[in-house]
């Protein structure tokens, strides 16, 4: 069900009043502004205010985009009666969890100990000084659906907080004490060992589904770094089923209702094991990874539809999701425009499309869809989800029609679809820029281009500028010396968090790889070292999410190292894996030193999560293996060395770089065995050299042969290229 002004007591809001939210940075509290609630933002007012009035908080943490909160803003908050309630026996704050994610993993972690579940929205009762002591998700104003009415609830909380204080006080004690131990992994440490990487491929294997791809039962959520640790493992081993599993997920999501068919772009998850009916929001954090999938897959497969998915979503990123102008990638378009609507906006009827459409445009639409009377949706049964029931081979049979017909038939339908939803009432895009998301947008963007750059549409080279764009923005507008990358990109400071920090040095190294432009580099390093020295965990090893010198956030006050992939890739993971980038460059052992102390802070227990810790399977990966980097030398209009160039960025290996050296370019930042091998160079001439930790190959000319080098897995010790 979930997905996943000082007020004296007792004060209601007029109907014609606005709380303190009104003006709120997030627009998600800024649309309960005008409910009779006399809302505080997460602050030392809201905390202040309960010791004084020695009230309970109310914490409602959820998001504009998810359904069900805004369904519990409507039936409850608006709710006077209910608003009465609150204003009375409560201090009731809300919170943004895309603004404020310290806040809600901490409190998702204590919810979910005491009701076992989690997911928003999410409803907390604390104590004033904020330790939880209940909560849950969604709560119906009545009792129904199995759940207790949200009035029965709050009275009931109201009286055990007058009568039974002591009890609640042992029971939020106990559970702080409880979510702290959880959340640092007391006793996760242990030796790196590469056999976990063993552990959770076959996590993935005993997961995979292997009639409709994806992993685990319905709801079935994407995990690209699990896909990623696929493709990975199989350029290694070579074994097909490992490419089968990554393949066939892809497939399966692309040909599904969790895709946009007519405009590209993924929402968050299907409710069903075929991927069909989704949650019909989409959110930047899953398409940027989703976007590295398909495009690490064209390069394994060479599979053309992988390839125009990619595009696709690249292509409702450009119109829907990024300000063009000034840089930069929104954060989400909600599911729905209305509350009385399920994704209406995305779902058509059989009428819908046939008064759009001729006859045979309508027929084939029909068939290739699955456009039928009575579709998927449980709110409006005629309401039918686009999926892709048939290719038109099987639909220019049952037509006998030529398959060009179909194909030029489906193409004029669609684009008559797409007018039609245009004029259709559009869900909200959340324009807030967080800057963790958008430094993972760039790295998609990047990858892009490197992937796209011998096209002729122009895709890689537009990818390209416009990561830059996002970037240079980021660095003008969020970095600073002292505090490195703050939260949020415009609007009010909010302090960085250590996904902040991570994913953009993967963005900056990035960027310098496409540039070999020195600042870059420079606020690369400058950041990671500030996110040791901020972030790191010295003794333990790992880093915490929030930064040694930062403000204080009530009772629930822990110190957290984030691991698990949920619903972005493990901030931990991410930081090792920036660390060996580092190295790799630098040849500073403090990276690797660091790189390793934070792999054996989980080392303990990541077998355990299997997939749901895949990145951590990359970064120990990388790890053992190091990173592959390529210099391709050559006038830049050299055919030659477009060609080495063009072959050494065709193969996907994880974090390979690909460094263009032309006569004048500056000198390379640049280590080991490759800082020893490229003066002795002809930069003149096109030569590609693969070097990997202290090792590097014998310079080549043949594209052909540097793409049966970059194909095995690592290179030893002696340098020869082995698999």
């Amino acid at each position: 069900m979930p997905c996943l002004l000082h007020f004296s007591k007792g004060f209601l809001l007029s109907s014609t009043a606005h709380n303190r939210l009104k003006d709120s940075a997030s627009p998600y509290l800024r649309s309960a502004a005008h409910q009779p609630i006399a809302w505080h933002e997460w602050g030392d007012a809201a905390f202040e205010r309960a010791k004084t009035e020695d009230k309970p908080i109310l914490l409602d943490i959820g998001a504009v985009w998810c359904h069900w909160c805004h369904v519990i803003d409507r039936e409850s908050y608006e709710n006077v009666e209910i608003a009465k309630i609150i204003n009375e026996h409560f201090v009731p704050v809300k919170v943004d969890r895309d603004e404020r994610p310290d806040v809600d993993s901490r409190y998702q972690s204590a919810i979910s100990a005491i009701s076992g579940q989690g997911g928003w929205p999410l409803t907390g009762f604390l104590l004033s000084d904020g330790k939880p002591f209940f909560g849950g998700t969604y709560f119906p104003p009545d009792d129904q659906m199995g759940r207790p009415g949200f009035r029965r609830v709050l009275l009931a909380v109201a009286d055990s907080y007058r009568n039974r204080r002591a009890e609640l006080e042992r029971a939020a004690n106990s559970l702080s004490d409880a979510v702290a131990q959880a959340e640092v992994f007391t006793g996760a440490r242990a030796d790196f060992d590469l056999d976990v990487v063993d552990a959770q491929i076959k996590s993935i294997t005993q997961l995979f589904d292997i009639e409709n791809g994806g992993f685990g039962r319905a709801p079935k959520f994407p995990h690209p770094s699990a896909i990623d640790l696929l493709h990975e493992r199989y350029r290694q081993t070579k074994e097909k089923h490992l490419l089968a599993m990554a393949e066939t997920t892809l497939e399966k999501m692309a040909r599904g209702g969790v895709y946009d068919q007519l405009v590209g772009g993924f929402h968050r998850y299907s409710v069903d094991e075929r991927w069909l009916v989704p949650h019909f929001e989409k959110m930047s954090y899953d398409n940027s990874e989703l976007l590295k999938n398909y495009l690490h897959a064209y390069q394994v497969s060479n599979n053309n539809f992988l390839r125009d998915t990619a595009e696709g979503m690249i292509q409702w990123v450009n119109e829907v999701l990024s300000d063009q102008e000034r840089g930069g990638f929104y954060a989400s378009q909600d599911a729905d425009y209305s509350l009385d609507d399920d994704g209406d906006y995305f779902t058509w009827t059989l009428d819908e499309v046939r008064a759009v459409l001729t006859p045979e445009e309508s027929r084939v639409i029909e068939l290739h869809y699955d456009v039928e009377p009575h579709g998927e949706m449980h709110h409006n049964p005629a309401k039918n989800v686009l999926w892709v029931a048939r290719d038109f081979d099987e639909i220019a049979q049952i037509l006998s029609r030529t398959r060009d017909d179909v194909a030029a038939l489906n193409l004029s339908a669609e684009e008559k679809m797409r007018e039609a939803r245009a004029a259709r009432p559009t869900p909200f895009v959340d324009k807030t820029m967080y800057v963790s998301w958008n430094a993972m947008f760039i790295s998609a963007y990047f990858e892009a281009a490197r992937v796209f750059e011998s096209r002729q549409n122009g895709v890689g080279k537009d990818c390209r500028a416009f990561a830059l764009k996002t970037l240079d923005r980021m660095l003008r507008e969020t970095w600073s010396e002292t505090h490195g990358f703050g939260h949020r990109i415009g609007g009010p400071a909010l302090e960085g968090s250590l996904d902040d920090q991570v994913f953009s040095v993967l963005a900056l190294l990035d960027a310098y790889e496409t540039t070999l432009d020195p600042r870059y580099f420079t606020a690369a390093q400058k950041t990671m070292d500030l996110a040791i020295t901020r972030y790191g965990d010295a003794e333990g090893g790992g880093f915490f999410d929030r930064p040694s010198d930062a403000a204080p956030m009530g009772g629930l006050d822990v110190r957290r190292k984030p691991f698990q992939d949920s619903p972005t890739p493990g901030a931990n993971s991410i930081a090792a894996i920036a660390l060996i980038r580092m190295h790799a460059f630098t040849g500073d052992d403090r990276y690797h030193s660091f790189a390793r102390k934070t792999l054996e802070a989980f080392a303990g227990i990541a077998p355990q999560y299997g997939l749901f810790a895949a990145t951590y399977g990359l970064a120990a990966t990388l790890f053992a293996n190091h990173p592959l980097q390529v210099v391709i030398t050559g006038h830049s209009n050299d055919p030659a060395a477009q060609a080495l160039e063009a072959a050494a960025r065709r193969v996907y290996r994880f974090c390979k770089s690909v460094l263009r050296v032309t006569p004048g370019t500056p000198q390379l930042l640049l280590t080991g065995a490759l800082k020893e091998t490229l003066p002795h160079l002809p930069v003149g001439k096109p030569l590609a050299v693969v070097c990997s930790g202290q090792t590097c190959l014998p310079p080549t000319s043949d594209p052909v042969q540097l793409t049966a080098l970059l194909e095995n897995s690592i290179i030893d010790a002696a340098g020869v290229a082995t698999s």
